[in-house]
C-alpha cells in the first residue's frame, strides 16, 4: 500500500474487506523525514504529511466504514517528540498564530495550508515533519470523540530510533550529522525493539485512555512514555480545525456514518 496515493489505500481496504478478518490492533506507523526540496503528492499534499497522516486517515476511515475494526480495537498512530516544540531544529508552526495572521482566524484553513504547504510558507523539512506529527496528535484527539465506546486511539511517539529507514530521504545534514550524533549521545536514541515496545505498551491501555499524545518526558528523546500535556497540543479549537483540514485534503473522507 502506498499511503501517498488514495487509490492505493482504497484498494488495500477493499482487499482487507474481502478477507473479512476483524482487526483488534491497528498500528499506523508509516512516515518519513523528507529531503531539502518540497515534494507534493498527486493530490497536492506535502509528502511528509501525506505519508504520516493523510494516508492513515483514509485507511482508518475505510476500515471503520467496512466494519473491520473490532469493538475494542486499539488504534495507535506514530507521533514524535518533535510535536512538543522542544527538540532542536524541529520547530512546529504555531497554528493559532498562523490562523490569526494569515487566515482571518480560520484554524481549518491554516491547517490545510500546512498540509498542502501553500505559499508563502517557507519550506523546511524538519518543520514539515514537526507539523505533520503535531497534526497527528490533533487527529487522534478528534477521532477519539467520534469512536464508539470501547475503541481507543492514541498518538504514540516511538522515540528517537535512528536505525529505522525513516530518514532515508533526509538531507545530508540530517543523515550524516544529526542521526550519527543521536546514536553516540546517551539518552538520544534507543533500539528499534524499544521503540516498537512503546506501541505495544499503548495497545494495552484501557478504554479510558484515548485521544492522548504520548512521548518521552519533556526535552527527552527516549525513556518511559509520558502523556504530553501542553496548551498547543490540548487546544480543542485547533484540534477541530485540523480535523476539518484533514477531511478536506483527503477528498472529503470523514468519519463514516456506517460506523
Amino acid at each position: 500500500m502506498d499511503l501517498n496515493k488514495a487509490d492505493s489505500v482504497a484498494t488495500a481496504v477493499a482487499t482487507l474487506a474481502e478477507r473479512g478478518d476483524q482487526i483488534d490492533f491497528l498500528l499506523l506507523n508509516a512516515g518519513m523525514v523528507a529531503g531539502s526540496e518540497l515534494v507534493l503528492t498527486e493530490e497536492g499534499i506535502e509528502i511528509t504529511a501525506a505519508s504520516s497522516l493523510i494516508g492513515h486517515h483514509q485507511l482508518t476511515m475505510g476500515l471503520l466504514d467496512r466494519g473491520l475494526l473490532g469493538g475494542r480495537a486499539r488504534i495507535v498512530i506514530a507521533g514524535s517528540e518533535a510535536a512538543r516544540g522542544d527538540v532542536p531544529t524541529f520547530n512546529p508552526t504555531d497554528l493559532a498564530q498562523l490562523a490569526e495572521e494569515g487566515y482571518s482566524g480560520d484554524r481549518g484553513a491554516a491547517a490545510e495550508a500546512l498540509l498542502r504547504h501553500d505559499a508563502p510558507l517557507k519550506y523546511k523539512p524538519a518543520t514539515a515533519y514537526a507539523n505533520a506529527k503535531l497534526l497527528v496528535a490533533y487527529w487522534a484527539a478528534e477521532l477519539s470523540r467520534r469512536l464508539p465506546a470501547g475503541m481507543t486511539v492514541n498518538a504514540v511517539s516511538p522515540g528517537s530510533a535512528p536505525d529505522t529507514d525513516a530518514g532515508r530521504n533526509a538531507n545530508f545534514f540530517m543523515r550524516n550529522i544529526m542521526m550519527p550524533f543521536f546514536r553516540i549521545v546517551p539518552g538520544m536514541s534507543a533500539p528499534v525493539s524499544t521503540a516498537a515496545g512503546r506501541y505495544v505498551e499503548a495497545a494495552g491501555y484501557s478504554e479510558e485512555v484515548t485521544g492522548a499524545f504520548f512521548a518521552s518526558a519533556p526535552k527527552k528523546m527516549t525513556g518511559p512514555l509520558h502523556r504530553v500535556d501542553l496548551p498547543h497540543i490540548n487546544d480543542q479549537k485547533i484540534q477541530e480545525g485540523a480535523w476539518q483540514a484533514i477531511v478536506s485534503v483527503s477528498g472529503g473522507v470523514d468519519y463514516p456514518v456506517a460506523a
